[in-house]
């Protein structure tokens, strides 16, 4: 694969990790950098193991992978923004910050939005590619578009005080609903 080919395959990769990093920055009370960097990191190891996954699995699995990783992508964005806007309602107005997103539901977040990532290496394994070149370019990308993307949120959250963990669990339904819209029409 050419190097430029890659590096737009890392940034297709990250683009759903970015939606939903907005929504998790909307959520968090007032996220710092080292959030952002922490999510961020969080977020690109898991998009750069999946694609790894993927990728030896191979063929075996291809079919399997290929026809059910946007249910699952929208499966588990739904349930996790579902769970957010659950958390949102039952939150009192004298209830304390939100507390720093946990590291499970960050890698759970990264491994949803990355199923489409492990397809791709399931597809790069019939192909003439370095898959750890392939590997750490979209799980740097990812890193990068994420840690943005939380800070992006940091405003949006300020924009909206205490509905932003609401609208951080709309964006994360919207964006596994657009996983299924993409792949349906595909």
């Amino acid at each position: 694969m050419h190097p430029l080919s890659i590096l737009l395959l890392g940034l297709a990769m990250s683009t759903d990790a970015f939606a939903a990093a907005v929504g998790k920055g909307a959520a968090m009370h007032k996220p710092r950098w080292p959030d952002a960097l922490r999510t961020g990191l969080i977020f690109g190891v898991v998009e750069a193991i999946t694609p790894l996954i993927g990728w030896l699995l191979g063929s075996v699995a291809e079919r399997y992978i290929e026809d059910w990783d946007h249910w699952i992508a929208f499966g588990l964005l739904s349930a996790l923004g579902l769970h957010m806007i659950w958390k949102a309602s039952h939150v009192g107005v004298d209830d304390p910050t939100p507390p720093r997103t946990g590291f499970w539901a960050l890698a759970l977040a990264g491994f949803a939005t990355s199923i489409d990532a492990m397809a791709i290496g399931v597809g790069l394994a019939f192909i003439e590619v370095n898959i750890l070149v392939v590997a750490v370019v979209i799980g740097l990308c990812t890193f990068t578009m994420v840690t943005l993307g939380v800070m992006a949120g940091r405003a949006l959250g300020a924009l909206i005080g205490r509905r932003a963990e609401l609208v951080g669990g709309v964006i994360l339904i919207l964006v596994g609903t657009s996983i299924v819209y993409e792949h349906v029409l595909a």
